[in-house]
Formats: C-alpha cells, sequence, structure tokens
C-alpha cells in the first residue's frame, strides 16, 4: 500500500461494543455533545490526541488498539 494513500481510522465504536460500552456513555464521561462523539464512532471526524488519550484512558486500553491505518 503507498504510504501517501493511507488514511487514519479510529476503532472507537468497535472497542465501545468490546467494553460494552455506549457512545451515550463516552459522550458522559468526556463531557461532550453525543453528536460529536457519535461523529467519531462513524470516523466523520477525529477527537484531537488530547481527548483520544483520555478515551482510551476511559475504556482501559492502549491508544493503539483505538487507531487503525488503511
Amino acid at each position: 500500500m503507498d504510504k501517501a494513500a493511507s488514511r487514519i481510522r479510529l476503532r472507537i465504536k468497535m472497542v465501545l461494543v468490546e467494553k460494552h460500552r455506549t457512545s451515550k456513555w463516552l459522550s458522559e464521561q468526556l463531557g461532550k455533545d453525543p453528536t460529536t462523539v457519535s461523529k467519531w464512532c462513524t470516523n466523520q471526524s477525529q477527537p484531537t490526541l488530547e481527548i483520544l488519550l483520555r478515551i482510551a484512558e476511559l475504556l482501559e486500553v492502549n491508544y493503539t488498539e483505538l487507531v487503525r491505518v488503511e
């Protein structure tokens, strides 16, 4: 795969399912609007690195489990 064509995709939704959590729960924990979290879960937008690290902490995973390069 050409590195220039690589795309970073987040696995927030998948990890939430694995951890038996909802995007609503995550939005409450982060103090963010549920619509914002929904956009992160569907890769319509991405959180800041700081928020991504906080999500990893809340879900008790390494931040690398939330990221996939295609």
